[in-house]
């Protein structure tokens, strides 16, 4: 699939009490198991970070990484989200019109190039909700299983994925 894999690298995680992508999930950091699920799904990949770039999360850094993105559709991963899989990104590229999301949240998701009119104009307007975006959006729903959408915003809850995750 010719997609563009964008991973959303967060700020400073006052919830989390350190940074984020550098916490271990087995071998590996959350932002290294984030970078090789992308590379395994997409032939293209970029990360956008948020407080050392000045963006706001996650509706400013979708539409710098979809302005950034070389290709048609961009799929957006965040970076705290460990468990979902290469298959679950090409399955949101696939699904993609305008936008793919799993259902009640807009990451991740895909995003296409056509998208960013909808979605410059409410940057601009300061109307920063990605999912009060969606109804504007040629947008579809992928249903996806449920443990691949685990958030990290704690330690406690990466302690959970540590005792799942592979």
């Amino acid at each position: 699939m010719d997609a563009t894999g964008v991973l959303l690298l967060g700020g400073l995680s006052r919830r989390f009490g350190s940074v984020k992508a550098l916490a271990p999930l087995g071998s590996e950091t959350l932002a290294e198991r984030a970078w090789r699920a992308l590379g395994d799904a997409f032939p293209h990949r970029i990360a956008v970070g948020k407080e050392a770039d000045q963006l706001g999360f996650p509706f400013e850094v979708l539409v710098a990484g979809l302005r950034a993105a070389q290709t048609e559709i961009a799929v957006f991963l965040p970076v705290d989200c460990p468990l979902v899989t290469p298959e679950a990104l090409r399955e949101l590229a696939g699904a993609c019109a305008e936008a793919a999301v799993p259902p009640g949240d807009p990451l991740p998701g895909a995003y296409a190039q056509s998208a960013l009119p909808v979605l410059e104009a409410r940057l601009a307007a300061g109307e920063l909700d990605l999912l009060e975006a969606l109804p504007e959006l040629d947008t579809r729903t992928v249903e996806l299983d449920g443990e691949l959408l685990a958030n990290i915003n704690t330690e406690r809850e990466l302690d959970r994925l540590r005792a799942i995750a592979t």
